[in-house]
Formats: C-alpha cells, structure tokens, sequence
C-alpha cells in the first residue's frame, strides 16, 4: 500500500511539474534561471574564499613554526655553550644544568621539526586547492558573463517567437469557422456575391421589358401609317365608299 501511494505522489509530481512548464512564462524562467546561476557563483565565490583563508592560516601557521624553530636552535646553541664554558671553567654542576636545559630544548626542537613539516605540507595542498578554487571561479565567472549576454539574445527570440505565435492564431481565426450564430467572412462574401447577381438579373429583365414596350409602340405606329396611306389610295381610286375597311383600332400602350 505504502508503494502504490508513493508511485501515486511521484506521477503527481510528475504531473505537476509538467503542467508547469507547460503554462509557466518563459521569461520568468529565464530570469529565475539567471538568478539561481548567480546564487551558484556566489556561493561558489564564498567556499572558494573559505578555501583561500585555509591556505593563508596554514601560510601563517607555518611562519610561526619556523621563527619558533629558529628560537629553539638559538636557545639550543646557547645551552651548548654555556655548558661547555661551566665545563672548562670547572663548575660541573652548572655543565649539567645547562646540558639538561639543551636536552630539553633539543625535544623542543624535533617536536616543532616535525610540525613544520607538517604544515609545509598542509599549505602546498591548501596552495593547490586555492589555485583550484581560484580557476573554478574564474570558469564559474566567464559562464555566467556568457549567460547574462546570451540574455538579450534569448528575449529577443521570446519575443519573435509569440509574434509568430499570434500570427498563425490568427490565420488560423480567418480560415476556421467562427461559429454558428457569427458567419465566416466566405460566408459574407457569398452572401453578397449571391445579392449582387440577382440585382443584376432584375436589372437585365427591367431592361428587356422596356425593349419590348418600345417595339410594340413602334409597331402600333406603323400599322397607323400604313392605313392612313391606304385610305388616302382609296380615296384616290373612288374606291373608299365601297371598300373601306373599317378603321383599326389604337392599340393601347402596353401598361407597366
């Protein structure tokens, strides 16, 4: 049970930080990346300086050692020959004393012998993890000077790339259908190309009607003519009283 319910927390997680990503600004993340890179450099800064002051405390050390064995092989020297003047002047008493206190300063000096060598050896290697900490600062330092220049870089491209972004959402807008209660704009535009063939039907009908009134009127003037021609031949002839045609009748305008 405890397995499942700790498979269970890690896809969530999972989920989570995935989701995150997804919908998290890349701008933010970038800046937050910037600063958690500077966190780093300052805090390597910081453990390369605890390095460096490691080194110079075993420099110092070292330095104390050595004026502290100079003391003692002075001290030593001394005792030596001081005894060895009680000895001739025949004071043996104070031979052995000044030979007890050069013994003693001869334990001294192999003790403090020893840390000398000691701490030569603890300030070479602090000397070389100095020299180490002081390259990985510097190294630390030229990646950070390269990210905080690529910066601008970076936000350039950001910036191009929701431009392009919003570009293609809205040709994507002009392609796809709005919806059922908005029309498309192809829908528009058949919609008036559709109005504007039938006003031009409409237009070409009203045009054929006049045509036609037009010829019917002219036709209606020449049967007139035309009688009045054959009356007047028949009054000529004589012949109107017994052949006359009864007269034609107007044809009326066509209405409308």
């Amino acid at each position: 049970m405890f397995k499942l319910f700790k498979k269970w927390w890690k896809y969530l997680g999972a989920k989570f930080n995935s989701d995150f990503d997804k919908n998290a600004d890349p701008a933010v993340q970038l800046e937050q990346a910037l600063r958690e890179a500077q966190d780093q450099h300052r805090r390597l800064k910081e453990q390369a300086a605890n390095v460096i002051a490691g080194q110079k405390q075993a420099e110092l050390r070292l330095n104390a050692k050595m004026t502290e064995l100079e003391k003692l092989n002075a001290t030593a020297r001394q005792a030596l020959i001081m005894a060895a003047d009680a000895d001739k002047g025949g004071d043996a008493a104070k031979a052995t004393q000044y030979n007890t206190a050069a013994e003693g300063i001869a334990n001294q000096l192999i003790q403090v012998e020893r840390d000398v060598e000691g701490l030569k050896a603890m300030v070479i290697d602090s000397t070389q993890a100095a020299d180490q900490a002081k390259a990985a600062v510097q190294q630390n330092g030229r990646l950070l000077q390269q990210k905080l220049s690529e910066k601008q870089k970076l936000l350039s491209q950001l910036d191009q790339a929701k431009m392009q972004e919003q570009m293609n959402s809205a040709m994507a807008q002009l392609q796809e259908t709005v919806g059922d209660d908005v029309p498309t704009l192809n829908e528009v535009q058949q919609k008036i190309e559709a109005r504007y063939a039938k006003a031009k039907a409409h237009s070409e009908l009203a045009g054929v009607s006049v045509e036609s009134s037009i010829l019917e009127i002219e036709h209606a003037t020449a049967n007139v003519e035309a009688q009045s021609r054959l009356s007047q031949l028949r009054s000529e002839l004589g012949l109107e009283s017994a052949t006359a045609a009864p007269a034609v009748e107007q044809p009326k305008p066509a209405e409308g």
